[in-house]
This record gives C-alpha cells, structure tokens and sequence, in this order.
C-alpha cells in the first residue's frame, strides 16, 4: 500500500524535486497550499488525510499508517471547494500519465523546442497538471512561486517559456501573444481572446481539462444526461475517458451508468449542450441556475456578454430574492476605472444587443473592488450578497 505524502512545500524546484522522489518511490502525492491560514491548512488535511507531510523547510512529519490508497494511485488533489468544503480526488498514475499525453498531442508540444511555465497554485490540478505533464512528457519546465505578471511578462519576453497555462484574472495582466499557446481554465472565459488561447473545460475529477475549444481530448467522451436512473441530471454534462479519477477519498466512486447504460460515465453537475459535430457549450453550475419569472439564465453567458465591455475589468452574476420574480439577476462588477464604473443601463443594453434573452439582462448592479475567488481563480458566488 503507497504512502501518501503531503507537500508543503513552496512551488518552485524543490516542489518538482519532492514530488520526482515520491513517485519514484512508489508513493502518492497530495499537494498543500502554502497560503491556507491555520485552521483552513488543518481542514484541508483531513480531507486529504496524508500518512506523511513534507512541510516547507523540508522536515517530514508522520501522521497516519494506512493509507487506505492503492497501488498505482498517484495523486490526491483536493477540489476548490467553490460550492462547499473541499474533497479528495484520487488520481492514478495510469490517469495523469493519459491527461499528459491527450494534452501534449493536441497542443502539438515538442520537449525539443517548448517549455513550460507554471505559475497557478500547485495545491489546484490547473496549476499542478502542468507540472506533471512536464515530468511525464520530458518537457522542460520552469516553476514561479505564484503568478506575477511581471515575471510572467520578462519570461514570455525572453522567450523562457513557450507555453503557459492561467486563469482569466492573470489572462488579462499578461500579452497572450508573448506565448505559443496559453490555457486558460478556472473560470468562464471572457467574451475577446487572442487566437493563441486556447478555453479548457474540466475539473479536478478529470484531472485537468479534457475539452479544448469545444472539443474533446483524444480518447474522450462527452455525453448529456437524460433524467432517467443511472442516465445523469436532465441537461448535465457528462465525461468518460482514461484520465478520471479512480474515486474520491474517502472511497466513494461518483461515476455513473450513464445513457447508454455502459458505464463510466462522471457526472459534472453543469449543463450543456452537445451540438451535431461533436463540439460541447457549457452553459453553467446546473445548481447555479437563475430562474426569474420561471425562466431560467446561466450566469456564465451573462458574464461573457458583460465582461467583453471596455468599463468592466471583473463581474460576477448571481441573484438575489425578488417578491415578483422569484429571483433577480443581479451583476456584480469590479470596474476598469473606479472614477468611472457603467452604469446599470449599460449592461442591459449589452445583454439586449446580444444573443441572450431579454430576462438575462441584470435588474441590479454593485459596483465593488474585488470579486471572492478560490485558489484556481473560480468566483465563490455564494459569497456574492
């Protein structure tokens, strides 16, 4: 039985250095973020209930027996916790090795003439699969302790890095166009990006994205529930492929039988649609929907209408209790320029001049100066008020 051992450490070399060792040792990894204040660190490690830590100064610390993992189990990731406490994921060797090899083969990654850049946090599988396709792929990598534009900026200038994977808050600190290809996950997209972007769907259950620009990763499956037992939620998106996770970690395996009844099937808790070419739109959280007057809007599409407006650096939609409507859609913006924030009007105009339904447009607006995010960059909207 592999231990599993928690990293502490810091991202950077000595990250990648740890995390060689404990796989060459037959181990699993479970990453810790350094920044969680005391009683969140603790959380996170019974959730992801390691038999060994690793802390920062690279002093190990026993703190279990048994692992309760199996041989070939890889990783422990814990989810973001955007809609409640955070869960393991357990990802197998067998699992991360195909994410890697999907990812590279579709991106057209060359170890010989591309490097990686990661500067995402390590403890979330958009920061840390970047790391182990690196490993994995014998693609030269360099690790920043955290995401600053300006070293992101002097290494895309430099040409230190050729690849790079970000969220839509870091997306719009950096020039894309320093880079052959950027990811982008975490979050909706924004309504404008440079040709060189490249939209991921996925989840820590999936061990990163496996949808790229609408498509499918070689080897995967996309399939819509149906409402029937065993065929997922009406409207659900749901994955099937060979870099799922094995379980969560307390042993509870979420995938399904799915509509064709075969099994396999991981089901997403968003909705969306699969057009005829096979390319999947994601419309939202199927529990995040907005119904107002009985009609129902995804904040997703109303935030990708409103965030491509020059007076909008950041926004969030969500509701609150409306005694005609049920439900008001309301936008919550982090302004461009605080001297001169848009005006409600503005955005329903946006929404009205767009392809969305006229109940889409907001009904109320705040004006505020940041915006409640996980680690991975995923707006906590039940913090919204």
């Amino acid at each position: 039985m592999p231990e599993l051992v928690a990293l502490g450490i810091h991202p950077g070399p000595g990250f990648v250095d740890a995390l060689r060792a404990v796989w060459d040792a037959g181990d699993a990894v479970a990453p810790l973020d350094p920044r969680l204040p005391p009683a969140a660190a603790r959380a996170r490690l019974d959730a992801l209930a390691p038999t060994l830590l690793i802390d920062a100064d690279g002093g190990t610390t026993r703190l279990g027996t048994a692992s309760g993992l199996e041989d070939g189990d890889a990783l422990v990731v814990a989810t973001s916790g955007s809609t409640g406490a955070a869960r393991g994921v357990v990802l197998t060797r067998q699992a991360v090795e195909a994410s890697a090899r999907a990812t590279t083969k579709r991106l057209g990654v060359d170890p010989a003439h591309h490097r990686w850049l990661a500067c995402l946090p390590l403890a979330h599988i958009g920061g840390l699969s970047v790391v182990t396709r690196a490993i994995l792929t014998g693609t030269p990598l360099t690790v920043l302790p955290g995401f600053d534009a300006g070293s992101v900026t002097r290494i895309g200038r430099a040409r230190g890095a050729s690849h790079v994977s970000l969220v839509a808050t870091a997306l719009r600190r950096v020039d894309a166009g320093l880079f052959t290809r950027v990811l982008l996950g975490g979050s909706a997209p924004p309504g404008r990006l440079p040709a060189n972007v490249v939209t991921t769907y996925g989840m820590t259950e999936t061990g990163s994205g496996v949808v790229y620009d609408g498509s499918p990763l070689d080897g995967v499956e996309i399939a819509i529930g149906t409402g029937e037992p065993g065929g997922g939620a009406e409207g659900e998106v749901l994955i099937r492929g060979p870099m799922l996770l094995r379980a969560y970690r307390d042993g509870t395996d979420p995938r399904i039988a799915g509509p064709d009844g075969t099994g396999g099937w991981l089901p997403t808790g968003d909705g969306g649609q699969v057009a005829p070419d096979g390319r999947l739109s994601v419309s939202g959280r199927l529990a995040e929907v907005i119904v107002t007057g009985a009609e129902k809007v995804w904040p997703a599409a109303v935030e990708r209408v409103l965030s491509a407006l020059p007076a909008v650096a950041e926004v969030a939609v969500w509701k609150r209790p409306d005694p005609e409507w049920g439900e008001r859609v309301v936008a919550w913006i982090v302004p461009a320029d605080p001297a001169e924030p848009p005006g409600l009007e503005a955005l329903r105009d946006a929404v009205a001049a767009s392809e969305l339904a006229p109940w889409a447009a907001p009904k109320e607006l705040e004006i505020v100066g940041s915006l409640p995010r996980t680690g991975s960059g995923k707006v906590r909207r039940r913090e919204l008020h």
